[in-house]
């Protein structure tokens, strides 16, 4: 996702100063390459984090060598990794005792949108803080709106993320049942569609997913695990009541246990695909892969 969002901010004409832990990733986006976060933090006004969980952006952000260690007075940094609201509310008191601004920023629309520029951003921070980077948010977003203060994109990234995840496993969940069923999919997923349990996945997802296309390049299904658990202990402490998240805790773990973990979040449907027979939704010709 970080790749594919520095590719439209370059497009854009907007300078991009990368750097990435694997080598060749920040040129392969179309940055110029950075040797190291020094570096970026040096050059750059306006610093975007893109990374898998809080374990890392706080390895990153406070590391020895990270990003707080380089921050300059007025600097903005934004946080568009998917992390705990009580971790970024942290971060950000340590960013404003230095004089910086921090805002998070959870995105959703996944790697179509990125590539298009039409991604969603749900954001925590500072309103005038985040109205002087707009410019730098407009190659990537259509819609993005302030939720709040310091961590509040964060927590609406969660609670998203959850509905995401119980809508893609249950409707995983009923797609392996109709082909078990003898249903023709096209057409349950034409009536899912004009009837109540219409959701993303079933627009999104699974018209591509039933002709053998996964739409690679995703969350995959450990991350959304990871997910679920940050979403449940935001709940916690909320002092809210999380009666549903066992579903898609159980599909996306089932997923990692069985070899997926490492893959888009739509081969879930595969995971259970695989407990429940063996079915696949898709069945490819002769000599084609699976």
């Amino acid at each position: 996702m970080g790749g594919r969002m520095t590719r439209r901010l370059v497009d854009a004409g907007i300078s991009v100063l990368g750097f990435d832990a694997a080598p060749g990733r920040a040129e392969a986006a179309g940055a110029a390459p950075a040797s190291d976060i020094a570096q970026v933090m040096a050059h750059a006004d306006v610093v975007m984090l893109s990374l898998p969980d809080s374990r890392v952006v706080e390895a990153v952000v406070e590391g020895d060598q990270g990003v707080l260690a380089g921050v300059r007075a007025g600097q903005t940094v934004i946080d568009l990794s998917t992390a705990a609201t009580s971790s970024t509310q942290r971060l950000a008191q340590r960013f404003r005792k230095a004089g910086a601004f921090y805002i998070d920023a959870g995105i959703s629309g996944g790697a179509a949108a990125a590539e298009k520029g039409r991604l969603t951003l749900m954001m925590g921070g500072e309103h005038d803080a985040i109205e002087a980077i707009r410019w730098a948010l407009a190659p990537i977003a259509t819609k993005a709106l302030r939720m709040g203060d310091s961590g509040a994109g964060h927590t609406t990234k969660l609670l998203n993320n959850f509905l995401n995840a119980i809508a893609l496993s249950a409707t995983a969940e009923v797609m392996v049942a109709g082909k078990k069923a003898g249903l023709d999919l096209g057409q349950l997923l034409e009536i899912l569609n004009s009837s109540s349990g219409v959701n993303f996945a079933t627009q999104n997802r699974f018209p591509s997913i039933v002709r053998g296309d996964y739409l690679e390049g995703g969350l995959s299904s450990r991350l959304m695990t990871k997910d679920v658990v940050l979403y449940v202990d935001l709940l916690h402490s909320l002092g809210v009541s999380s009666l549903n998240a066992s579903g898609p805790m159980a599909s996306f773990g089932l997923a990692t246990a069985l070899g997926y973990g490492e893959l888009i979040s739509n081969r879930v449907v595969d995971a259970i695909g695989d407990v429940s027979g063996h079915v696949r939704l898709h069945t490819p010709p002769p000599g084609e892969a699976t």
